[in-house]
């Protein structure tokens, strides 16, 4: 009920066109930002939605570019890994036909310069840097080179030659996470993927009455295996197979040490986590030396990389030795060769997966962006449509204002 009074059809008209404004201004802000949301009270439930869907729409965009840098990666290591496995079949063809029995010792010197250089090679592939600056082939340790080169003085050799290829990454993964708690795990070790044949350790120390004296916990492989106070050499065997990793524990029946046997080729990584369980059954030496050179003295160790394997075959053929190169030296080639091989597969799986991701973050877009649009986009037509009447509307108003008040100061001078 309003109370009429001379002021109140000019009062009503002005609150009127100040709200026909009002309306006009948040109108006008709808079409310039294309949203229909300005503030949280113009629709509460809406403006939730949009923004949880904006929220994992800024997420799975992430996702896809995870995905996609994880794919350049696979495709760039690729590259290198198939490099070395055209080299080592080159390798394996000097060793057949140094193997022969036909060439005299000049002719094998002459192919050990060409192994010689292949190794080389081998090794600059391993030490690939990718686009991105960090290393191929290190784990985790990406700042560094993945393999270190020790020269030295091979016999029949009159200039110095590798003698030895050492690893200086680590085993460390890389989870990367693709999609909402997924996570693609990459392992980059260069101990897996330039090894040659399944690494054993064969422990020579009596270990029919050890005990653990504290709890502490091992580390093989970058799987943490825990040993409790009191666990003899059969339960951290039993702990060391269950464990997940891909090594094989066992007493030797002779000297009743521990033996560790890889279950496929690559070099095995120990260390003692916290205590000192490993060193104290002399696996490995103390905390101070580093793997996976931490060997103990006392643990006879087989088991090679792709580069000893060259090494062996470029040693065998400088002194003339076709026995070696046609047994010991050609096997660890096919092994190395079938690794490679394996490993090559394992990157082009991986690479597969990672576009997987990649195309399901695409689509993931797309459907979220249809959402956001819905709850939160503004429909121009409409909005157009319904400023002009707003227009038409504050237009009759005026005008309807201006009747009302036609008169002045003339209409009384008389």
């Amino acid at each position: 009920m309003h109370r009429i009074s001379s002021q109140f059809n000019n009062s009503d008209t002005q609150f009127q066109l100040r709200r026909q404004e009002v309306r006009q201004a948040a109108t006008n802000r709808q079409i310039t930002s294309q949203s229909r949301i300005g503030q949280l009270r113009d629709d509460p439930i809406a403006a939730g939605h949009l923004v949880r869907y904006q929220s994992y729409l800024g997420r799975v965009e992430q996702f896809e570019k995870n995905a996609q840098t994880l794919s350049d990666q696979y495709n760039v290591r690729e590259g290198y890994i198939n490099q070395n496995l055209q080299i080592m079949q080159r390798v394996r063809e000097l060793a057949v036909n140094g193997a022969t029995g036909t060439n005299t010792p000049d002719d094998l010197k002459n192919m050990a310069v060409e192994v010689n250089e292949l190794l080389k090679e081998m090794i600059q592939n391993a030490n690939a840097v990718g686009p991105d600056g960090t290393t191929l082939f290190a784990g985790t340790k990406t700042k560094g080179i993945a393999f270190d080169v020790v020269m030295g003085n091979v016999p029949g050799s009159n200039e110095e030659l590798i003698e030895k290829v050492n690893y200086k990454g680590n085993v460390g993964l890389n989870r990367i996470e693709v999609d909402e708690n997924a996570y693609l795990t990459v392992d980059n070790s260069g101990t897996k993927t330039f090894w040659a044949e399944p690494q054993q350790f064969m422990g020579q120390r009596d270990l029919s009455g050890w005990m653990a004296l504290e709890d502490s916990v091992v580390t093989i492989d970058g799987v943490d295996i825990a040993v409790k106070s009191g666990d003899n050499i059969h339960a951290v065997a039993a702990k060391i197979n269950n464990s997940g990793a891909s090594v094989k524990a066992s007493i030797d029946p002779v000297t009743n040490g521990l033996n560790l046997a890889t279950t496929d080729s690559h070099q095995l990584w120990i260390e003692d986590k916290t205590g000192s369980a490993m060193a104290d059954m002399g696996i490995i030496k103390d905390s101070s030396q580093r793997p996976p050179y931490n060997t103990g003295d006392s643990v006879k160790v087989s088991g090679g990389s792709l580069f000893d394997a060259v090494i062996a075959l470029r040693d065998s053929m400088i002194r003339g030795d076709n026995e070696a190169i046609g047994s010991r030296v050609l096997g660890t080639l096919d092994q190395g060769i079938n690794n490679l091989t394996t490993r090559l597969a394992k990157n082009g799986s991986d690479y597969e997966r990672a576009m997987n991701n990649v195309q399901r973050s695409q689509v993931a877009q797309v459907n979220t962006t249809q959402l956001v649009s819905r709850e939160g986009d503004v429909d121009i037509t409409k909005a157009i449509t319904d400023l002009k009447m707003m227009e038409y509307v504050n237009q009759a108003t005026m005008s309807n204002a201006g009747k009302m008040y036609d008169s002045t100061l003339l209409n009384y001078m008389r």
